[in-house]
């Protein structure tokens, strides 16, 4: 193992900023040896007070308020990205121009435009250039994606997804930055990125969407009087602005294998935190997954004996992917959540930078990310020319 350090920072110390920095706090506590020491360098946040709590709470040396002072840093090796949509081209590229490794929230950016650019940066650089997919490193959702890929369910016939969360349900949500942009860049771009790849992930690429809805249920929204953290609530004053896009969406989609897929997803789904469930049926086997319920999902297969044929519980344990190296008590019915995967996504980033020789599955791309973002402008458009089938760019 190299005794040199790598240096990592993270860019934004909201909600999902945290989950990186508590992430690369423990990458080298999860799986094999090998892994350089990692030094925890800065947190960046335009907040200084956020910055500084984000810091303190997860062992960083310093606080800063601006972007550019890690993208000046010659010491630092890794950042990731974890603000505003629209910021993620700016910083991305002058990161990756400074020869720094890049790991970058989803969606990956504000604009097909800025998109396709960040892929244009990750190409001519010399880079690991990586997006935040973590759904992919869940136990039982990498399970799933064995068990078709393995032919256990049969040739796939139909793939049911749905992603709804209740984060903006409530109309007094302040007007925070995930309300503005146009249409697709809602729940669609929040929520749905993540369920479209998880997805693909499982089924492969999708090739064309149909039938494509978007709705706004709270059309106005109190205008903030001051930083808005993630979901967290904030003051706010009697001025009403504008939200720019959708809380609710819907659409089908062809894959490429020919399969069907259903997909909903909304930010106002009263009594769901973080609803994000899927089912995949193959001609002779059916699998499905509730976030809700982390650490189990549930099998279906045609088993010999009539009477006993009916969905299995399969209870998370060292049989599942991730689990066994990466949770420290290593027992069924141990199962963790959104927090774990956050520690592997970062392990996965920092095992390609370093070069390890048996990595864990590589994160998503800046291209793939680009792909995902041409689904959600498929949708946008079948939306638009009212639910006429669109190909994907």
């Amino acid at each position: 193992m190299s005794e040199q350090p790598l240096s990592v920072a993270v860019i934004g110390a909201g909600m999902a900023g945290r989950s990186h920095a508590a992430g690369y706090r423990q990458v080298n506590t999860v799986f094999g040896a090998g892994l350089p020491p990692v030094r925890l360098a800065a947190i960046a946040d335009a907040d200084p007070d956020l910055a500084a709590d984000a810091a303190r709470r997860y062992g960083y040396e310093r606080a800063v308020s601006g972007w550019e002072t890690i993208a000046a840093d010659p010491s630092i090796d890794a950042v990731s990205i974890v603000v505003g949509n629209d910021l993620h081209r700016p910083i991305a590229e002058e990161l990756i121009r400074a020869g720094k490794h890049v790991l970058c929230e989803k969606p990956l950016a504000g604009s097909i435009a800025d998109a396709e650019a960040m892929v244009a940066a990750e190409r001519a650089g010399d880079v690991v250039a990586s997006v935040g997919y973590t759904y992919r490193r869940s136990p039982a959702l990498a399970a799933i994606r064995g068990h078709v890929r393995d032919g256990e369910l049969g040739e796939l016939s139909l793939f049911n997804g749905r992603y709804w969360a209740d984060y903006a349900a409530d109309p007094r949500g302040p007007l925070s930055w995930r309300f503005k942009g146009g249409p697709g860049s809602g729940a669609l771009g929040d929520l749905g990125a993540h369920l479209i790849d998880v997805a693909e992930h499982v089924c492969g690429p999708i090739s064309s969407v149909t039938g494509g809805l978007l709705s706004t249920q709270i059309p106005q929204r109190p205008v903030p009087l001051g930083p808005v953290v993630g979901h967290e609530p904030a003051p706010v004053g009697a001025e009403l602005g504008e939200v720019g896009n959708e809380d609710t969406a819907a659409f089908t989609a062809r894959f490429g294998s020919g399969i069907t897929g259903s997909f909903s997803v909304s930010r106002t789904a009263f009594g769901m935190p973080n609803g994000l469930a899927v089912d995949a049926c193959g001609v002779s086997g059916r699998v499905s997954f509730d976030w809700h319920r982390p650490a189990e999902y549930t099998f279906d297969d045609a088993q010999p004996e009539a009477r006993t044929r009916g969905a299995r519980q399969v209870i998370a344990g060292p049989q599942l992917p991730y689990f066994a190296g990466g949770y420290p008590m290593q027992a069924p019915g141990n199962g963790g959540g959104n927090a774990e995967m956050f520690v592997y996504q970062c392990r996965a980033f920092l095992d390609q930078i370093a070069g390890i020789a048996d990595p864990l599955p590589a994160c998503a791309t800046f291209a793939d990310a680009l792909h995902t973002m041409n689904v959600i402008r498929a949708v946008v458009r079948s939306a638009e020319d009212g639910g006429a089938a669109v190909e994907v760019a």
